[in-house]
């Protein structure tokens, strides 16, 4: 009998990833947040247990906001380890947003991974704390289960942050649009000014912010 889609891990990333480095620990890194004008950027390092595989890890982007949620459960109780990093919009001000990125990246990284570790990061930039121990992948939470279920731990957490600072802050539509720059957004600065949590070298930001 042939399994369900439903009920079997993503070939593509699952086997993929054992294809690519077999039995050994990998450890998948990625964040969320990194373009919003308001809110952290969230970084998340995860080491996935081979014996309890997950099914339906992809891209945080292509799959809903209730799968999301799902699956952020399922990884948390599963995984053998993982570790969020919040950094918050005055560290970005301050070292720039990819630097801020990098910074999480090795530490969330860092205070997980062993000496057996093999750390693949999303993207393009390796921490130079991690250089010759971690390798970048482009698009990689499409192609390894770890890294994917990191973009998924990321994009939830960061999601509810901001929901919560809705809740701070009204009038801003944070749960809606998480800090990104829409249309209401950037009316509700212009309307109501800044926040603490609004990063203020983004040039929307600091556009807005000159015009007061």
């Amino acid at each position: 009998m042939v399994a369900s889609s439903s009920s079997v891990p993503k070939p593509d990333l699952w086997q993929k990833q054992v294809v690519d480095f077999g039995a050994s620990e990998v450890c998948g890194v990625d964040e969320a947040g990194r373009g919003p004008l308001a809110g952290p950027v969230v970084v998340v390092a995860v080491i996935l247990d081979a014996n309890r595989p997950i099914a339906g890890l992809d891209d945080s982007k292509k799959i809903s906001a209730s799968k999301r949620e799902a699956l952020y459960s399922q990884i948390v109780a599963a995984a053998t380890a993982y570790n969020i990093q919040r950094i918050s919009p005055r560290i970005i001000d301050e070292i720039n947003i990819l630097q801020a990125t990098l910074r999480g990246m090795q530490q969330a990284a860092l205070a997980i991974v062993t000496s057996a570790s093999t750390i693949l990061i999303d993207g393009n930039r390796v921490p130079k704390e991690l250089f010759g121990r971690a390798r970048a992948v482009v698009k990689g939470d499409g192609k390894y289960a770890a890294i994917a279920a990191a973009s998924i731990l990321a994009k939830v957490t960061r999601d509810r942050i901001m929901e919560e600072y809705d809740a701070i802050y009204p009038g801003y539509g944070f749960a809606q649009n998480k800090g990104y720059p829409t249309k209401q957004h950037l009316a509700a600065i212009c309307n109501l000014g800044i926040t603490p949590i609004h990063r203020k070298t983004y040039k929307p930001v600091q556009q807005l912010t000159l015009d007061f």
